[in-house]
């Protein structure tokens, strides 16, 4: 069971925490419909998340083994058959999409989307550099479309390009992490030529201060200053831009971003920044 959970890659649906944002930037909570639809697209999403991490491990299975973490997923360690794999791709896929259509045809038609993106992306465009970190950010901005598409709630245009961008930013990270073992000798993907420690370095910075300004934009937009009642929401920055600020440390100087997922999960500076931004965010359309 340890070995499945692995292989669905269970610490990943921290990603998926992206469909509930539409709830939380609305503070829509009193509608109970609307949050068990949002709970219900949340759990379909993860099951179709994990039967393209298979998928792509599937595809992925030589690269991997020489890879020094990668090594010891399951497909490429050998502790979960291929034929198994196979059978959790189509299992998982299948009640998910099936499922899907009994809650919202727009949850269906966007996780139908995110489904043929990511086994065209595992299949041959995640080979192609730069192209491959936009699709990584596609899936960001399709987790949010998942949860406006099950409460109908209208997506602020700058939360749509503050996670697209911070995606790519995360993406890059990841990406660079990927260089660093190339330089190492241990070249893992075969579109890392596409990348260099300097492009990756210049496009992380560039998309760090777009993150922020998009935020920023986003609190004193006239729609949300009108929405929440208040004019102070841009206070709440300060948390994201230590928060970027944290990640640039962690991937410049600790060399530490081959996982954003479990950066955010083991780093206690990180944990803490987004539960105060959490808080400051609630406290300030709440009570001020």
């Amino acid at each position: 069971m340890k070995e499945v959970f692995k292989l669905f890659r269970v610490h990943q649906y921290i990603k998926n925490l992206f469909i509930f944002m539409p709830l939380l930037f609305s503070f829509s909570f009193s509608n109970i419909t609307d949050n068990i639809n949002t709970i219900l697209a949340f759990v379909l999403f993860s099951i179709l998340a994990s039967s393209i991490y298979i998928f792509n491990d599937l595809m992925d299975i030589d690269e991997d083994r020489a890879h020094p973490t990668k090594k010891n997923r399951p497909l490429a360690s050998g502790s979960i058959s291929k034929t198994k794999a196979k059978l959790f791709i189509f299992t998982l896929s299948f009640i998910s999409l099936s499922l899907s259509l009994f809650i919202s045809i727009k949850l269906f038609i966007v996780l139908l989307i995110y489904f043929i993106l990511n086994i065209l992306y595992s299949l041959k465009l995640k080979h192609i550099s730069i192209l491959d970190i936009f699709i990584i950010a596609t899936g960001f901005v399709l987790r949010l479309f998942a949860g406006s598409a099950v409460t109908n709630i209208d997506l602020s245009m700058w939360i749509i390009i503050m996670t697209f961008l911070l995606a790519i930013f995360l993406a890059l990270a990841k990406r660079r992490d990927d260089v660093l073992l190339s330089l190492a000798g241990q070249e893992t993907r075969k579109n890392i030529d596409g990348y260099n420690l300097e492009f990756v370095n210049a496009a992380m910075v560039l998309m760090a201060g777009v993150v922020i300004v998009s935020y920023i934009q986003y609190t004193i937009s006239p729609e949300v200053i009108s929405r929440l009642n208040t004019n102070y929401l841009y206070l709440t920055s300060f948390f994201v831009i230590l928060g970027v600020l944290r990640y640039m440390q962690i991937t410049f100087v600790e060399e530490n971003s081959s996982s954003p997922t479990k950066v955010v999960i083991k780093d206690t500076f990180m944990k803490l920044t987004i539960f105060f931004w959490l808080l400051s965010f609630i406290a300030i359309a709440k009570l001020i």
